[in-house]
């Protein structure tokens, strides 16, 4: 008797899984990270990456990139980066059309100069916690 295998498919066909690197030092980070969520037929889910933890290969793709992890989360999707308000951008627009936090997800992220005004006050809010909590920046970590 032969083994199932399951039927080959291109990748465009299918869902692709979707990488979130975030500050895991970071409250608002970690909780922003665990109620974000994908529509399923944008990613078949999301794998969340700890920006501290240095021997992952997409953390250090996105370091290879150039990218400041300090500066904003980085989202690999389909095999792109991207960061910051970019970033934040992308997750809203992936964002499923159900549940309140993912609406207003939509509401307010989904547009991409809302994104780019506010993400600057969402990362000094961000870097303004950390010392406050007496916690490092990644790059010094």
């Amino acid at each position: 008797m032969r083994p199932y295998l399951p039927p080959m498919t291109e990748p465009q066909d299918s869902p692709e899984e979707l990488a979130l690197i975030f500050d895991r030092e970071c409250p608002v980070c970690t909780a922003y990270s665990c109620s974000v969520g994908v529509d399923e037929n944008q990613a078949s889910a999301i794998r969340r990456i700890n920006a501290r933890t240095a021997d992952d290969a997409l953390v250090r793709k996105a370091k290879e990139a150039g990218l400041d992890l300090d500066e904003g989360m980085v989202v690999v999707h389909r095999g792109e980066l991207y960061h910051g308000a970019d970033a934040l951008n992308i997750m809203a627009r992936l964002a499923p059309n159900r549940g309140l936090g993912n609406r207003l997800n939509k509401l307010l992220f989904g547009n991409r100069a809302i994104a780019r005004l506010s993400y600057p006050a969402l990362r000094a809010g961000r870097n303004l916690l950390l010392k406050l909590l007496g916690r490092k920046k990644i790059r010094d970590s």
